[in-house]
């Protein structure tokens, strides 16, 4: 059976399910969306992607709360003060020629998937925006890397670099 296939009924079938589910078991939606983004990116990485029109995507929480800059507009507008992982993930993105954005949302982070239109996507957020964004974009190859929130959620989040590059890496492997 390709990966697509399963991958379809992992997001379409298995997600919803689960979801259902988890609405009569307290505590369990995060670990279940968390299974569903492993279960993703393991069947992405089951099939050979060669593209360099990826789309590295940030959750806006990823900057530092009291930064006067605001990013979700242009990302480029960052004064790369190093306080946040913002200036690497700049760095990142300008080292392997990546659309970069940054969203407040997923109704944002859909919008923006359809105007940059990539043939892959790096995704960072929380499990929930993950889960669902992986979703949305069903068929195109998403790899999500869940945030670290040492603050709480949606306050000074941060990222595992190495990840988000070896995810892009695997995407312009050819």
């Amino acid at each position: 059976m390709p990966y697509n296939l399963i991958r379809g009924l992992v997001l379409k079938v298995f997600y919803p399910l689960l979801m259902l589910l988890s609405a009569f078991m307290k505590g369990r939606k995060e670990p279940f969306q968390r299974l569903v983004i492993r279960l993703n990116n393991r069947l992405v990485r089951k099939s050979r992607y060669g593209t360099n029109k990826i789309l590295l995507l940030l959750p806006h929480c990823i900057q530092v709360n009291d930064c006067q800059i605001r990013l979700t507009h242009n990302i480029l507008n960052c004064k790369r003060c190093g306080r946040c992982e913002v200036k690497d993930l700049i760095g990142i993105a300008e080292e392997y020629q990546l659309t970069l954005f940054v969203a407040t949302g997923g109704t944002l982070a859909r919008k923006i998937v359809m105007e940059a239109r990539p043939e892959a996507i790096v995704a960072v957020a929380c499990e929930r925006d993950l889960s669902s964004g992986v979703v949305d974009t069903f068929p195109m190859p998403v790899l999500g890397i869940p945030n670290e929130r040492p603050n709480g959620p949606c306050l000074n989040t941060r990222v595992d670099l190495e990840k988000v590059k070896e995810a892009i890496e695997f995407f312009v492997r050819v």
